[in-house]
C-alpha cells in the first residue's frame, strides 16, 4: 500500500506540473478560445487518453526497471530533478512564455480534436518525464506492490490534470483577456510556477532516502 505522505507529495508534483506552461495547456487554451469550450473538452479527452497510455507504460516498464538495474532509482531521480530545474528556468528566464499567449487555430471536427489532443499528450516531454523519471521517486519499494503503487499514483495524476485542465478550458477566454491587459500578472504567474518547480527539483535531488 502506498504511504499517504508519498501520495500527497506526488500530488503536489502533479499539481505543480499541470499549472506549468507546456504543450497540453497551450493547446487546450488556444483551442478553447478559438473553437469554444466543447472543442476544448473533446481535446482534453484525447489528452487524458495519452495519460492512460503513459501510466500503463510506466506501471510495467518502471516496475521492471527498478527490480532489474542497480542504481536505476538514483538515475531516474537525478533525471527528474534536472528536468524540473529545466522547466523552472523556462518559466523564470527573461522573456519566458505564458500558455495564455494564444495561437490561432482553425476549427476541426470532434474526431480530429480528439486525435490532436492525444498526439499532443503523447509527444509532450513533460508528461514523459513525469511518468518515467518523477513517478518512481514516490514508489516505496520497501512496502511491496510496486505495480499497484504506480497505478495509484498514475490515477492521481490523471485526476489532478484532467480537473485543472477542464478549469482552464472553461476559463481560458477570461484568463487570456485578463492577462493580456495585465503583463505584471502574467510575470507573477510565471514566477510562482518557476519557484514551485525549482523547490520540487531541489527536493528530488536531495531526497535519497527510499532505497
Amino acid at each position: 500500500m502506498i504511504h499517504p505522505a508519498n501520495l500527497a507529495a506526488f500530488g503536489a508534483v502533479a499539481l505543480g506540473l499541470v499549472l506549468t506552461p507546456g504543450p497540453n495547456m497551450a493547446y487546450l487554451v488556444s483551442r478553447s478560445v478559438c473553437q469554444g469550450r466543447a472543442a476544448g473538452l473533446v481535446s482534453l479527452a484525447g489528452v487524458a487518453l495519452g495519460f492512460i497510455v503513459y501510466v500503463l507504460f510506466a506501471a510495467f516498464g518502471v516496475t521492471a526497471l527498478l527490480f532489474a538495474i542497480p542504481y536505476a532509482y538514483d538515475g531516474l531521480r537525478w533525471a527528474g530533478a534536472a528536468y524540473l530545474a529545466y522547466l523552472a528556468w523556462g518559466a523564470l528566464k527573461p522573456g519566458g512564455a505564458s500558455p495564455f499567449q494564444l495561437r490561432e487555430l482553425k476549427a476541426d471536427s470532434p474526431r480530429r480534436l480528439f486525435g490532436m489532443g492525444l498526439l499532443t499528450s503523447l509527444l509532450n516531454p513533460k508528461i514523459a518525464a513525469l511518468y518515467l523519471s518523477l513517478l518512481p521517486q514516490f514508489v516505496d519499494r520497501g512496502s511491496g506492490g510496486i505495480l499497484g503503487q504506480t497505478l495509484t499514483l498514475g490515477a492521481l495524476q490523471i485526476a489532478i490534470s484532467v480537473t485543472f485542465n477542464a478549469i482552464f478550458v472553461f476559463a481560458a477566454g477570461t484568463i487570456a483577456a485578463f492577462l493580456a491587459g495585465r503583463p505584471l500578472w502574467a510575470r507573477v504567474q510565471r514566477w510562482i510556477m518557476g519557484g514551485v518547480l525549482a523547490a520540487l527539483a531541489a527536493r528530488l535531488a536531495l531526497d535519497s532516502g527510499r532505497r
